[in-house]
């Protein structure tokens, strides 16, 4: 690992792919950790001197989020397991960011795994996982897309099938996404999901303002960071997927933490899972 570092998304949205490979890196040091990542510091080793200053800068907001981020990423692990001992073959990662899933986890070694990020995120990812010598457990495809832009036309050419059932996973990057956007990809999404298909969702209020995310928006977006526009898949998300075929269930937050051995973990108020099949 002594090679020139690949080019390090120290700006805007990407960057917080970093963080969350510090989370996992962090999690993995742990006795009694919930997952091991054993790449997650590959990452955060290559993308360290980027940030020179900037680092002193990340590492108080991560240390707000990584109780409940930290769970998250092993709530995610969970739901993948359950898929494909179910018999899911098909896996689409939204916003996969430095995601290792297709090198950590004892996948089934048909299953097609699609990772779906920026551009600039595997730019800095892949040349990493190259020069470590990582290999994937299962297919592994890469589309380096923005969501906002037609990313379905992506997935065909790299072996999706959409008369098979997907698990789609979004760890948070809709959350981002402006309102309508965010609605788009959830209508493709949706036109692409054969009856099986699983997506789970993330439902929460928070404050944007409040201490913890406005350090995170303006570590983001920089400190003349203005009001958020409205963002994610909205509060009525879960009539709209009645609607259009989904059966859904959930979980409060307190319910998931408690479930992995976190019980004291704040998610956050309101916060649950919405867990939805495709009928």
């Amino acid at each position: 690992m002594t090679e020139a570092a690949a080019p390090v998304p120290v700006a805007g949205v990407a960057m917080t792919a970093i963080g969350i490979a510090v989370v996992r890196a962090r999690e993995t040091e742990r006795a009694d950790r919930l997952y091991s990542d054993p790449f997650a510091q590959w990452f955060v080793d290559a993308a360290k001197p980027s940030f020179a200053e900037r680092w002193d800068q990340l590492t108080p907001v991560l240390d707000l989020f990584y109780p409940a981020r930290t769970v998250a990423v092993r709530l995610v692990d969970d739901r993948v397991e359950v898929a494909v001992r179910e018999g899911i073959r098909q896996i689409v990662v939204f916003g996969a960011g430095l995601d290792t899933r297709a090198f950590r986890m004892d996948l089934p070694a048909e299953t097609r795994l699609f990772e779906v990020d920026l551009p600039e995120t595997f730019a800095f990812k892949e040349p990493v996982l190259t020069r470590g010598g990582a290999t994937p457990r299962c297919e592994r495809h890469v589309l380096p897309v923005d969501l906002r832009d037609d990313w379905a036309q992506a997935l065909p050419a790299q072996g999706f099938r959409p008369e098979e059932p997907t698990l789609w996973v979004d760890e948070g990057v809709l959350g981002y996404l402006h309102r309508p956007d965010a609605r788009r990809v959830l209508t493709t999404l949706d036109e692409l999901s054969a009856p099986g298909s699983r997506f789970d969702l993330s439902s929460f209020a928070v404050d944007p303002n409040s201490g913890a995310f406005l350090a995170l928006r303006r570590l983001v977006s920089g400190a003349d960071a203005g009001e958020p526009e409205a963002a994610g898949l909205g509060a009525d998300i879960e009539e709209w997927l009645h609607e259009h075929g989904w059966d859904t269930s959930y979980q409060t937050w307190a319910e998931q933490a408690a479930s992995v051995g976190r019980p004291d973990t704040d998610g956050g108020p309101e916060t649950r899972t919405i867990a939805a099949i495709r009928r």
